[in-house]
């Protein structure tokens, strides 16, 4: 392939990646949501990224309802740091320190994914996009994060 041919592609290129990361970035949200949906978690949280500097050297999910415990039986350190770098991604906040509610996650930054792949023309699989269609799940039932679910 000649230079000039891959730098005319370039533009085309760059778009497909954006849309590549935003499909990557609804199917792990999506994987996430449906995982606190099945367990009925409830509760607000605090994400936020590594602090090099604050001596806090991977990303964090820590319960600000109920108990920690509940978060680590749930999810490994390596999900919430994607679940991290993701919703960094989608929000484009890179120094991410953020509170929400866990039943929320859809609502709050899977929906807006799902808008944004619509939008561009982005297809969805039936599957894929009843997880975060608000109207598809109730809250009755949740257990708050201080409950075994």
């Amino acid at each position: 392939m000649k230079l000039s041919a891959l730098l005319n592609q370039r533009q085309g290129l760059l778009q497909q990646a954006q849309l590549a990361n935003l499909a990557f970035a609804y199917d792990r949200l999506s994987d996430f949501a449906g995982r606190i949906e099945r367990a009925h978690l409830t509760g607000e949280v605090r994400l936020r990224h590594p602090a090099v500097e604050g001596e806090r050297y991977w990303s964090s999910l820590t319960a600000l309802e109920g108990n920690q415990s509940v978060i680590e039986e749930h999810f490994t350190d390596e999900d919430i740091a994607d679940l991290a770098d993701i919703i960094a991604f989608a929000s484009g906040k890179f120094d991410l320190d953020l509170t929400f509610r866990l039943e929320e996650l859809a609502d709050r930054f899977l929906h807006p994914l799902r808008l944004q792949l619509k939008r561009v023309g982005v297809d969805l699989d039936q599957s894929e996009s009843s997880s975060d269609d608000p109207s598809q799940s109730g809250h009755a039932g949740q257990t708050q994060l201080d409950e075994k679910g």
